[in-house]
């Protein structure tokens, strides 16, 4: 596995011949597992592909390979690869695999990673609770503002 394997989105070849072997997916597994297990918790990395014969062959490895490292799989079978960012994040997995090459020849095949979004880039609860709080402030303002603007208009009109 010598060289570049990664390329902009994700590694990319001919079905079972280097770099998109069997045994570079079971070391890419084994790698992300590793990366996933940063946190405390029970780890669960989901994968998904397209309908490539060799995608059975690259998942199968995959999961072997995450699975060496104590990480739970959850593999969710042929599902286009927006289905497995929307699972990844749903299900709060560590991380989503797809394994796809999804405009490319049928021998060609990918895999791509998702990460689950940091703590950063989700909205937290106290963030959302803040936010409902503060348009129910302003929707309480606008109300009383119409009623006294009203109030004073009637006032007016029938002096």
């Amino acid at each position: 596995m010598g060289g570049r394997l990664f390329g902009t989105d994700g590694v990319r070849g001919i079905a079972n011949v280097e770099p998109m072997t069997s045994e570079t997916a079971l070391r890419l597994g084994r790698a992300l597992a590793h990366v996933s297990k940063r946190s405390p918790h029970r780890h669960k990395i989901l994968i998904g592909k397209d309908t490539r014969l060799s995608g059975y062959m690259l998942e199968t490895a995959m999961a072997s390979g995450i699975c060496s490292m104590g990480v739970d799989v959850l593999l969710v079978g042929p599902l286009p690869t927006p289905g497995i960012a929307f699972l990844t994040r749903t299900l709060r997995a560590d991380a989503g695999v797809v394994i796809s090459a999804s405009h490319n020849p049928f021998q060609d095949n990918g895999i791509k990673f998702f990460s689950r979004p940091t703590r950063s880039r989700r909205r937290s609860s106290t963030w959302s609770s803040r936010t409902r709080s503060t348009r129910s402030v302003r929707r309480r303002r606008r109300s009383a503002r119409r009623s006294a603007s009203t109030t004073r208009s009637g006032a007016t009109t029938s002096s």
